[in-house]
């Protein structure tokens, strides 16, 4: 007898409403174990609300939610605390705080949930420095020195801090170069096979689809309106998809050779 693999993220009839005004309504959303899954969706359309959602920092007005296969209405205050160790964020523009060095914002989470000594806690800082590219001495500095490419690397240093098993990003390539943005993707891509993440990623970047989403989910009128390969989104009837995946950018990048 077969036994379904139990997902990641398991979303149902999930509804949001901010500021009086639904955001999300009745979105159903499985994330895979081990895939990479990649959110699009037009401006306001609720991709940025529903990544805060699953983590908690907004909250939802109907439907569930479980992770790692746990209502997280349903289990106590330290549970869920047990939960979030098992994931990772990286937010938008980095959110870094401004007052600390890049290897202490890297080990603020440490310093929260584990008991190190400064040492280990350098020794940690400096490895997750150097698997996302950055130098030791990129610890010593402060966010306001950083390029923007380097502070997108400390802030995904930071969401490695405590070795997650599940990584969400919002927008990670935003404002970066072409060159730079597919370096990121390509650091994205070899975390995820190295260390066997799953990763949720909200983007608005074509070419970041193409290159690393084993999947691709678009939102529109408040839920999941299409979900599956690249080559799947090319023949979607809803318009919004089909104005994303075959406007002129979405020609132009996926009319290129697809993969298999």
């Amino acid at each position: 007898m077969r036994v379904e693999a139990i997902p990641t993220v398991r979303i149902r009839d999930l509804a949001v409403r901010l500021g009086g005004r639904d955001i999300l309504q009745g979105l159903d959303l499985d994330v895979q174990k081990g895939e990479i899954l990649g959110i699009v969706g037009g401006s306001g359309s609720g991709k940025s609300v529903l990544l805060r959602t699953i983590i908690g920092l907004l909250p939802k007005f109907s439907g569930t939610i479980e992770i790692f296969g746990q209502n997280v209405d349903r289990i106590a205050d330290e549970e869920v605390q047990a939960l979030e160790k098992r994931w990772g964020v990286m937010f938008q523009h980095g959110a870094l705080f401004s007052s600390l060095t890049v290897r202490q914002n890297i080990q603020f989470q440490m310093r929260e949930t584990l008991n190190l000594s400064d040492r280990l806690k350098d020794e940690m800082a400096d490895l997750k420095l150097e698997m996302v590219g950055l130098k030791k001495s990129d610890g010593d500095k402060m966010p306001s020195q950083l390029s923007g490419g380097m502070t997108k690397r400390a802030a995904l240093a930071r969401a490695l801090a405590l070795d997650p098993e599940f990584m969400l990003l919002d927008e990670p390539t935003s404002g970066l170069d072409p060159i730079s943005a597919g370096d990121f993707d390509e650091l994205i891509k070899t975390l995820q096979s190295t260390l066997g993440l799953t990763i949720f990623f909200v983007t608005h970047d074509l070419e970041s689809l193409q290159t690393i989403a084993d999947r691709t989910a678009v939102v529109a009128d408040g839920k999941i309106v299409a979900a599956g390969s690249i080559k799947s989104m090319l023949n979607h009837p809803h318009p919004w998809v089909k104005s994303y995946f075959c406007g002129k950018r979405g020609s132009a990048v996926f009319n290129r050779k697809l993969p298999a």
